[in-house]
């Protein structure tokens, strides 16, 4: 656990509902379903959200310690009740943890009486790709609606801020610097309008095909010039980001948010999403129905063109490479 100077220090500065988690010596961060149990004996015995699993594993000496274990780790789902509170029901169903390495994960909610907690599944796999351990304290805040900044501290207070051992980020830029000056491509509402295709959140699992591993990329483009970058197909795909050094080698510029973005795609088809800014970095919404809609799965690759008009980015040209 990080000392009490350090946590200060953290959230000097900070004004937006905020809260940690951290591990008690013997805990663990992954978590079984031991909810009923808990809810029944909580039920029961009347014991209050902030009950400590030590003063539950003296009233029930018997029971093994493993079973106390799992409890622990079912209180790790919890978000705290103050800071359901002071976002004022900014979310209900689900959130989205986003770190600082431009991953995001999508977490669905439960809630038993007062109580909002995260499901199982969902935060056992946001453990295991941040392959998060004891000495590891999350730092979690508000950013906006149901999205939820995470920073993942050490106990001497070093914050990690690159991708962990086993971990990508979401996209990987190429084209380092641009080859020679941007030519404008044809607008996206040149193209004839065609039916759209659906979906939330991918496929199960977050296993990922390395950017790399897509060869030549630029064979896919229609036009060469054209900024890029291969988005790999995950479990969690609910917006499409737009990496900072993708935006900062080709200065791009995007419209107003919950302005119209248009994806591009093979047979001169195409859907719609919209712009956004998600922990300050350029997403667009709408990737989550693609996915689905054209059967992707996890491994599958996208390489995605970005066509601008103006200076500002108007359409995704998407390009779909399914894994052999």
């Amino acid at each position: 656990m990080l000392p009490k100077n350090a946590i200060e220090k953290i959230q000097a500065n900070v004004s937006k509902p905020c809260f940690w988690k951290s591990l008690s010596p013997g805990q663990t961060w992954k978590s079984k379903s031991m909810l009923p149990l808990w809810v029944l004996l909580r039920r029961r015995f009347r014991l209050p959200l902030a009950h400590k699993v030590i003063t539950f594993s003296l009233m029930f000496p018997l029971l093994n310690v493993s079973i106390v274990l799992l409890i622990s780790g079912f209180i790790k789902r919890i978000i705290p009740e103050d800071f359901v509170r002071r976002t004022r029901g900014a979310f209900e169903h689900r959130v989205v943890f986003s770190v600082r390495w431009e991953n995001s994960w999508q977490l669905w909610l439960e809630r038993e009486k007062n109580e909002l907690f995260m499901i199982e599944e969902d935060w056992n796999e946001f453990v295991d790709d941040n392959h998060l351990g004891p000495n590891d304290n999350l730092f979690i805040k508000h950013d906006e609606t149901m999205n939820l900044e995470v920073q993942i501290f050490k106990n001497n207070g070093v914050e990690i801020i690159d991708v962990p051992l086993g971990v990508e980020p979401e996209t990987e830029p190429f084209h380092p610097t641009p080859k020679k000056p941007h030519k404008e491509t044809t607008p996206a509402s040149s193209f004839a309008s065609g039916s759209g295709c659906s979906a939330n959140g991918g496929t199960n699992g977050r296993g990922k095909q390395r950017s790399s591993d897509v060869k030549n990329p630029e064979r896919y483009l229609l036009n060469p010039e054209n900024p890029y970058f291969v988005q790999a197909v995950t479990k969690r795909n609910d917006v499409l980001y737009v990496s900072r050094p993708v935006v900062q080698s080709y200065r791009l510029k995007f419209g107003p948010v919950k302005s119209t973005i248009t994806y591009l795609l093979p047979g001169e088809k195409k859907e719609e999403g919209e712009n956004r800014i998600y922990n300050g970095k350029p997403c667009f919404s709408g990737w989550s129905v693609l996915c689905r809609r054209h059967n992707l799965n996890i491994g599958d690759s996208v390489v995605c063109e970005l066509e601008r008009s103006g200076g500002v980015v108007t359409a995704v040209r998407v390009h779909f490479v399914k894994k052999d």
